[in-house]
């Protein structure tokens, strides 16, 4: 949903045509569309039998290993596209630069390629090896759907067996993520996971289905099957007994996973990272709309036109279910303790009616609650202003301090 020349679907997969080829490895530049500036990369290697390939990285947008069709590939030459998004890049090879064009939706931009890895992006964040606390690669199974989770079980600093600590299964948000959340090259999961052991809490984190070291097929997965999986975490970790209090924390389509396993009662806090509240198509709605009046267009897409437009196109079972699930019904039930907080610039879970609706219904439910606005935090909780808000990726932070701090703090007051 955003509003961007490029936004790459990464499930798309494509054959690629071999031909002799002398251009090899990874080659990257940027492709400059007015206020756009892209980084455009491209890997041309092998396939395991042989055949030339290759594949392309959107760092900015989030998207990596693109199957890419090669139309030609000499010692001197490419041509590549990508048909299902109008996409095709020609190059000819002149002093050790790729020099070509880029076309997509009858758009044509110059851009050239230099060979060599693309500079990373700074991620101060970023907690490194060797840590000061203990790490355990664990596997959990939610055996009712045949499927086994894969991740990471961090403990605290300092911690001794036996002694109670309180622990947290943290859950991403939506399509398929990795144990850290990874997009836009940054990792929330890991940058919590850490600030939480120094804090004395420990953690679970793990790959979704289908995703790293984890099994099970997502492709007809629902919000409510990936409840099913963060329940299988969260008796697992009760079935270690190493923990004291066990809780979740979900970010966006995991906070709203976070409600849903609140009203069944099986677990004793809930932390809500941008958690949904309203009915998805008009979270949909709210979000396109959000996105057109940060670009300075008419903000006036409806859910009626959302609709219109999700059932012109092929049967998904996440997104039809999405579309009409209320989480509501599932908040209005939660007793137990709930930290839910939103950033006041994010524009894919609206804070001014996705907040307020939750503060409504859960106020006087308990008095452990805590609710709070960040001021100028975006959906992954980074500082920014309102007109680069979805630039995740150009952002260096990869969470608030405050937002870790009140995180770590509000856990430790239960």
């Amino acid at each position: 949903m955003k509003n961007t020349l490029l936004w790459i679907l990464v499930a798309l997969m494509y054959p690629t045509i071999s031909y002799a080829q002398e251009i090899t490895g990874t080659w990257h530049g940027k492709l400059n569309a007015g206020r756009q500036q892209l980084e455009i990369i491209f890997h041309f290697g092998k396939t395991d039998d042989g055949k030339n390939s290759c594949k392309m990285d959107i760092p900015e947008q989030g998207a990596r290993n693109i199957p890419v069709n090669l139309s030609q590939l000499t010692k001197s030459s490419v041509s590549l596209e990508i048909p299902a998004i109008n996409l095709a890049y020609s190059a000819t090879l002149e002093n050790d630069t790729l020099k070509g064009t880029f076309k997509q939706n009858g758009m044509t931009l110059p851009l050239n390629l230099i060979s060599g890895e693309a500079k990373k992006a700074n991620r101060p964040q970023e907690p490194k090896e060797p840590f000061d606390y203990k790490t355990e690669e664990v596997t959990f199974t939610n055996a009712a759907d045949n499927a086994t989770l894969a991740g990471t079980l961090t403990y605290p600093t300092e911690y001794t067996e036996g002694k109670q600590v309180p622990v947290v299964l943290m859950v991403t948000g939506s399509g398929a993520q990795n144990r850290n959340e990874e997009l836009f090259e940054h990792k929330p999961f890991l940058v919590i996971a850490d600030y939480l052991a120094k804090q004395g809490i420990a953690s679970l984190r793990y790959d979704d289905r289908g995703v790293g070291k984890s099994t099970g097929n997502p492709s007809a997965c629902t919000s409510a099957d990936f409840a099913n999986d963060a329940k299988a975490g969260l008796a697992w970790l009760r079935s270690s007994k190493k923990f004291g209090k066990v809780g979740i924390l979900g970010h966006s389509e995991g906070g709203m996973i976070a409600f849903m396993i609140g009203a069944d009662k099986e677990a004793d806090f809930i932390v809500s990272m941008a958690g949904s509240a309203i009915k998805g198509d008009t979270l949909i709605a709210e979000q396109q709309n959000a996105i057109l009046r940060i670009n300075g267009m008419p903000a006036n897409r409806t859910v009626e036109q959302v609709r219109e437009e999700i059932a012109a196109k092929p049967k998904n079972a996440w997104l039809d279910y999405f579309l009409n699930y209320d989480p509501t019904t599932a908040i209005a039930k939660i007793t137990i303790p709930v930290m839910a907080i939103n950033g006041s610039h994010d524009m894919q879970v609206l804070p001014t009616s996705n907040l307020t609706v939750i503060k409504g219904l859960l106020k006087s439910k308990n008095e452990k609650n805590f609710f709070k606005e960040y001021p100028e935090l975006n959906h992954l909780f980074q500082h920014c202003k309102l007109n680069n808000a979805l630039d995740y990726y150009k952002i260096e932070e990869t969470c608030s301090p405050e937002v870790l701090s009140d995180i770590a703090n509000w856990i430790n007051s239960l």
